[in-house]
């Protein structure tokens, strides 16, 4: 099992920062799911981040909510989502579980954390739980060796930021503008300023997400943060294949594309796209 520390220290180890890919569980099918983690592996992405689709999501862009209304109409559950992050695993990657707070509280605390540490998952991204409400989470995943990530924002204050940050334990989520992931955006002082500000309280990796869906904006926000994460793109290389095995190969070479622009190096013009 690939633990996020090595994940990131290999990355830096290369002088590259590590590629972070989302997409969610059982979409566009519950066997394709494990197809597409395996291919996206096999492109690049050094961390997984499995989405557990939910029906209210806080930060989710249009791309992503519709695959999530496809994952949810087919039935997908917490336990599937999970052996998705087994696939991860299995398949070499830090594998990482993004789920909002309700899923994890209907499962039970308990639960969640011996299945998820079982199935050889590392860290939960957890976007609306506080660190003021997460006390058992965090008693909990301490004792199952479970990496925390929460998440900061361009509007968290200085206070805000540190407490954030001081509650997790596998990285910081740094999410590079406000709003929902997929938005159109041009990459630049934002993201690196909270990046700046993040490192100024924690030794912990940032990891910057949110609308990146080019190698030129990996690449971008590759010279100033440790790890950079796409989802929206790796959804609609998906929702634009014609077959599920089209949609496999169509993974697998935006994750190949993606990861030449994770060096650490030239640096292209900001361009405008947006970021997971």
């Amino acid at each position: 099992m690939m633990r996020l520390a090595d994940a990131f220290a290999a990355a830096g180890s290369d002088a590259r920062a590590a590629l972070i890919g989302y997409l969610p569980a059982g979409f566009p099918d519950r066997e394709t799911a494990h197809e597409l983690v395996r291919a996206m592996v096999r492109g690049g992405v050094g961390i997984v981040e499995v989405g557990m689709p939910y029906s209210d999501p806080v930060m989710d862009g249009p791309a992503i909510q519709r695959a999530s209304d496809v994952s949810l109409a087919a039935g997908t559950t917490l336990a599937d989502a999970i052996d998705v992050v087994r696939t991860a695993a299995q398949e070499g990657a830090a594998a990482c579980l993004m789920s909002y707070w309700n899923p994890i509280a209907r499962y039970g605390l308990e639960r969640f954390c011996q299945d998820f540490a079982a199935a050889g998952g590392t860290a939960v991204i957890t976007p609306d739980l506080s660190p003021e409400e997460a006390g058992d989470w965090v008693r909990l995943t301490d004792a199952h060796g479970i990496s925390r990530v929460f998440l900061i924002a361009p509007s968290s204050t200085d206070a805000r930021l540190a407490l954030v940050a001081g509650a997790c334990n596998g990285f910081v989520y740094a999410a590079s503008m406000m709003g929902v992931t997929g938005n159109d955006a041009v990459i630049g002082d934002v993201a690196r300023q909270l990046v700046s500000r993040a490192r100024a309280v924690t030794s912990l990796p940032v990891a910057v997400g949110l609308g990146i869906r080019s190698a030129d904006q990996v690449r971008s926000v590759a010279q100033f943060a440790d790890g950079v994460i796409v989802g929206s793109a790796f959804v609609r290389a998906v929702e634009e294949s014609t077959s599920p095995a089209a949609a496999v190969a169509a993974v697998e070479a935006l994750a190949r594309e993606l990861a030449t622009g994770t060096a650490r190096g030239s640096v292209p013009a900001p361009v405008e796209g947006g970021m997971q």
